[in-house]
This record gives C-alpha cells, sequence and structure tokens, in this order.
C-alpha cells in the first residue's frame, strides 16, 4: 500500500468527530490524547477513546499520546496495544530510549521532530527499529527556538529531516500543519514547498485541507503519463541512449519514473 499523503487530527475527548475524520478523505486519521485534550480530561479522553475502539464502528486509527515524560504516557502506551492502533505518534521524540519503548508495542512508530533536542537527535531516533516516518512539528518547534516565520526561516531543519528519514531508509516525513484552515492558497503553497523539499506527507487540522493536501501529494495525470512515455521507451530501446522531450532518458530519469508510477500505485 502506497504511503498515508494526509494525517487529519481529531481531539480523543470528541469521539464523536471520528468517524467524521474517518469520512473526510484523509488517509489516516490521529486520535489525540495530547495537545488538543486539557491536562484535566485525560485521564477521561482515554477511557473514551479506549470505548470507541471497542465499539461495533472502530476502524483503525493512529494515536499520539503523550509525551515520555508525563504522567500519562504509560497509560496511554496500556492504551495503545489495542488491535485498532495501526501506529503510535510520540510528541517531543527527543531520547532514543523513549522511541524504543513505544516501539516495542509493535505497532509503527511516527517520532514527533518539535524541538531542538529533536532535530539534534534526528539520525538517532530516525535509526530506531520500527520508526515508519519522521513527523515535523512545525508549530511547536518555531516556539521551542523563538522562530517568528514559517518559510525560509525553517527552511534548514525541513531539509535535515527529509534528510536523515532518506538515510534510514524511511516514508517520506511528513510536514506540519497550516494554522489557517480556510486560507486555499497559503495551504497549496505549503503543501506544494513540502512536496518540492522532499516531504511525503502533510498534518491536517481540519476536513477542509485533506482534499487539497492529497491532491499536493498524488502525481499529477501529466506526471503519470510522462513517467510511462519514459519506461515504454526505456523498454523498446534495447539499452540505446533515446531522448524524449529533448532529454536523454538515462537511469535516474527511469528510476523517477518508476518512483512517479509506484505513488500512482501503476
Amino acid at each position: 500500500m502506497s504511503a498515508a499523503r494526509s494525517y487529519l487530527f481529531v481531539p480523543a475527548d470528541r469521539p464523536e468527530r471520528i468517524a467524521k475524520a474517518l469520512g473526510s478523505g484523509a488517509d489516516a486519521v490521529i486520535v489525540d490524547l495530547e495537545d488538543a485534550v486539557a491536562p484535566d480530561a485525560k485521564d477521561t479522553a482515554r477511557t473514551q477513546l479506549q470505548a470507541w475502539l471497542a465499539g461495533a464502528d472502530a476502524r483503525p486509527v493512529v494515536v499520539r499520546v503523550n509525551a515520555a515524560d508525563t504522567a500519562w504516557f504509560a497509560a496511554d502506551l496500556a492504551l495503545c496495544t489495542h488491535a485498532l492502533v495501526a501506529a503510535v505518534m510520540l510528541p517531543k521524540a527527543e531520547r532514543m530510549a523513549d522511541v524504543q519503548r513505544v516501539a516495542a508495542l509493535g505497532r509503527p512508530v511516527l517520532p514527533l521532530v518539535e524541538t531542538a533536542a529533536g532535530i539534534d537527535q534526528l539520525r538517532a531516533v530516525a535509526a530506531v527499529p520500527g520508526v515508519q516516518r519522521l513527523v515535523f512539528g512545525s508549530v511547536d518547534f518555531q516556539l521551542d527556538l523563538g522562530i517568528d516565520g514559517e518559510g525560509e526561516e525553517l527552511l534548514f531543519f525541513r531539509s535535515q529531516i527529509v534528510l536523515a528519514s532518506r538515510l534510514a531508509q524511511l516514508q517520506p516525513p511528513v510536514d506540519g500543519v497550516s494554522v489557517a484552515i480556510d486560507d486555499a492558497a497559503q495551504l497549496q503553497h505549503d503543501s506544494d514547498r513540502a512536496r518540492r523539499l522532499g516531504f511525503g506527507a502533510k498534518l491536517c487540522i481540519h476536513p477542509r485541507q485533506v482534499a487539497a493536501v492529497n491532491a499536493a501529494f498524488t502525481p499529477t495525470e501529466q506526471a503519470v503519463q510522462w513517467a510511462r512515455r519514459v519506461l515504454q521507451m526505456a523498454e523498446t530501446s534495447g539499452g540505446a541512449a533515446v531522448a524524449l522531450e529533448g532529454k536523454m532518458i538515462d537511469k535516474p530519469v527511469i528510476l523517477r519514473a518508476r518512483a512517479i508510477l509506484a505513488r500512482v500505485g501503476a
């Protein structure tokens, strides 16, 4: 199965919203026990999520647990042994030991990189067996470092996450949220930038963002047709040098074509 393009957050203490999120078209739904839930509601939210997972309409979801240094972490992990928890998102991922503790559940781990320490430990975190892909918590990261800006101010750090993901042979990483829910142009800009930098998906905070994010991380029909022509010409050339649209078809071009078709399941 192709890697998810969109991850939609839904609060764990609003279980009635989970079904709507699952019907939004998002490739994955993250039921959030962390930032979306007030401290005095953590235990209730966990109980509500547990009840939903036991219900007749439950489907696989990702669960964002509370950070490893909180009082709720151990109970959150116990919940994540449920068969319908498809993956676990670990916030404030900074230490190998914390990631290893989550990975021991036997679920894919999505470390959320959102601090200076997380960036400093990127390669160590990415190398833990069981990590599926890295996730950039861009909003909290800006707060941690005192950065004012979402664009070029974070370019270096985004590129570091892409590099660490590739070195660890993980799925392409997931970019952070776009906080302006009703700004379609900004969402398109943010998604296109993430794709160009090497990200493969994006976090969403509202169902209205899902369709645009999915489209941004799906090859266009023009790209798919180009990839098919490349592979067809490479196959029929018998190893001879050929050109398409004035450009030589060599091994990197062929590999790019194969990657495009793999993303659409062709």
